[in-house]
């Protein structure tokens, strides 16, 4: 089923006629010091770079074209040129600190920078792929108002397509969890072995049609290996949670540091990880972000009606209410785990694809990177549900995008676990977690 959503996705993302370029790997980037030549053709300079800094300019909400814009920094300076929808980018070679500057002589007659616009700009930005600047034309409140609508609208189109990619790998952590009691550390490297097998069969020729999901299918299988040669042998020996939970930090740096052994430290991309902008009114998305937002809405109620209308889904939270007296029903609670862990694996894969494409980007360490923000959805929606894995982490992942209008983009994730501690002091419990008694 989740491999046949993957080749859903494929089909999508290689749908348009801008995801023809299928590069499996990062071109070398330019020498240092040197200067890239404008694109002004498609508002686009440095594509083969994944780490991006973007805008629009508009004024009084018309899209200006022909403005010129300039970012340098470490090195390297880019320049492009304003298209016909106002829409700029420009590729960085390394993240760190840039000068974006806009060349107020391009600017048409009569229209000037509004009143305490910076320019140049200072950004900087670490642990994201993808900046937003914005120089706001004209005078007056409507313009910055209608600035603000847009770029809010963008964040929260962004934050909840960040955050349905984290809920697939907090609904497989949190299904873990209610079934085995397990806090499962290795839960990021799942994530980053599904986006790192995608690279490698995308990288031994397959077409995305095929390496997406078999991708999905060998994080599935990851899983099934995981419970079959680890957690169940331990479990019969009545290895207590602790204990466990040790091993499965100990299977996290394994696991990644033989993923960066094989596959290096470098970041690759997924093919059609370059996403063209979408213009929708004076609002402009990513299409991959799009894509991803449909694609992991669809999984996720897949997985509903999986656990709402089936066999299957009805023994598991059966096992996940009170494993002995559904062990007392008949209910093989080995099997039910078994099929946990397949299922875990394959949504924390379909998680690190969305994952890489968001960024965008493939790295060795890109899971241990959201691992604290899966572990965050899952605590305050409530540990051991579903429902609540998916609304803590829609909320985490709209409040990390929608935070960076005002926060530094090193510092998003920090809010939304501060967030997610003040909601925890109220409510310990989690948002839909049932309170217990304790002795």
């Amino acid at each position: 089923m989740l491999a046949a959503v993957a080749a859903m996705f494929a089909a999508l993302l290689f749908a348009a006629p801008a995801a023809h370029a299928t590069t499996t790997t990062t071109p070398t980037a330019p020498p240092s010091g040197s200067t890239s030549s404008p694109a002004s053709d498609d508002a686009t300079d440095g594509a083969e770079f994944s780490d991006r800094i973007s805008g629009v300019v508009r004024n009084a909400g018309v899209p200006v074209e022909g403005v010129r814009i300039t970012a340098s920094g470490n090195g390297y300076e880019g320049e492009v040129v304003t298209g016909p929808t106002g829409s700029w980018s420009i590729g960085v070679p390394e993240q760190g600190a840039y000068e974006v500057e806009l060349d107020e002589s391009t600017l048409p007659d009569g229209v000037a920078l509004a009143e305490g616009q910076e320019n140049p700009r200072a950004v900087t930005f670490a642990n994201t792929s993808n900046i937003t600047t914005l120089f706001l034309l004209g005078e007056g409140i409507v313009l910055q108002q209608e600035s603000f609508a847009s770029v809010l609208t963008e964040r929260v189109i962004a934050g909840l397509s960040f955050g349905l990619l984290l809920a697939l790998s907090a609904v497989g952590l949190s299904l873990i969890f209610g079934t085995t009691g397990l806090t499962n550390f290795a839960h990021g490297e799942m994530v980053t072995l599904g986006a790192v097998l995608a690279f490698g069969f995308a990288a031994m020729g397959l077409s995305a049609w095929i390496a997406l999901p078999l991708a999905v299918i060998g994080g599935g299988a990851f899983g099934y290996i995981q419970d079959a040669g680890l957690w169940k042998p331990l479990r019969r020996r009545g290895t207590g949670l602790v204990p466990m939970m040790i091993v499965s930090i100990g299977l996290a740096v394994a696991v990644r540091y033989i993923i960066l052994f094989f596959f290096g430290g470098g970041t690759q991309q997924l093919p059609g990880g370059q996403s063209p902008l979408l213009e929708l009114g004076p609002v402009s998305i990513p299409r991959n972000t799009l894509i991803s937002l449909f694609v992991s809405l669809a999984v996720i109620l897949l997985v509903a009606i999986l656990l709402l209308r089936t066999r299957i889904g009805k023994a598991t939270r059966a096992v996940s209410d009170n494993p002995a007296l559904a062990a007392a029903s008949g209910i093989d609670v080995d099997r039910v785990i078994r099929i946990v862990w397949v299922l875990g694996g394959a949504l924390a894969a379909m998680g690190g694809i969305l994952w890489a494409y968001y960024r965008p980007g493939v790295s060795f360490n890109m899971g241990q990177q959201i691992l604290l923000l899966i572990f965050a959805g899952v605590t305050l929606g409530g540990l051991g549900t579903v429902y609540g894995a998916l609304i803590g982490s829609v909320l985490v992942g709209l409040f990390v995008e929608i935070s960076t209008i005002w926060l530094e983009a090193d510092l998003k994730y920090v809010g939304a676990l501060v967030i997610m501690i003040l909601v925890l002091l109220v409510r310990p419990q989690g948002i839909l977690g049932r309170r217990e008694r304790i002795g």
